[in-house]
């Protein structure tokens, strides 16, 4: 069952995934559609989920589950990870691998696989400031507020000097 994201209580669940590169105004009006049809034929075991999906900086989706409606099954979990393996298939993007860090730096989202970012830290190319998107929150409330942080209020922290 579909709902508004802003009308899922703090306490739902959130998956974020986040791609490596910026989705186009087409795609992103695609992917909007194939994500409602998702989210409301999404069940488990039979019972209809409550959920809603953001798009955040043409770059992140975030699929969010009201988990005290109804609690997600393996399967269901397994469901949504399927719709978004397609999405990849679809759009020719990776938004499984957690290896990577997005950033910010002034208005500009980069994207850099975890190796390259801990070589920066260690350059000092980013700093303890700088905003980066912890994609491990697990909920809407963590998700809205502290989701983009400082690297030094996240788990990056531990690549900075």
């Amino acid at each position: 069952m579909f709902v508004e994201f802003n009308e899922l209580s703090d306490a739902a669940r959130v998956w974020i995934y986040q791609a490596n590169r910026s989705f186009t105004e087409e795609e992103i009006e695609q992917i909007k559609d194939k994500s409602k049809e998702f989210i409301t034929q999404w069940t488990a075991h039979g019972a209809n989920l409550k959920a809603s999906y953001e798009i955040r900086y043409k770059r992140f989706i975030v699929i969010a589950l009201d988990q005290e409606f109804n609690v997600p099954s393996g399967c269901s979990i397994d469901a949504s990870v399927r719709f978004i393996q397609q999405l990849e298939k679809q759009y020719n993007v990776d938004l499984l691998d957690k290896m990577n860090v997005s950033y910010r730096q002034g208005d500009y989202i980069a994207y850099k696989p975890l190796s390259d970012f801990k070589k920066m830290a260690k350059q000092r190319a980013v700093s303890q400031n700088t905003i980066v998107f912890n994609n491990l929150v697990t909920n809407k409330e963590e998700y809205q507020n502290y989701w983009e942080v400082p690297a030094r209020d996240s788990w990056h922290a531990r690549f900075m000097n």
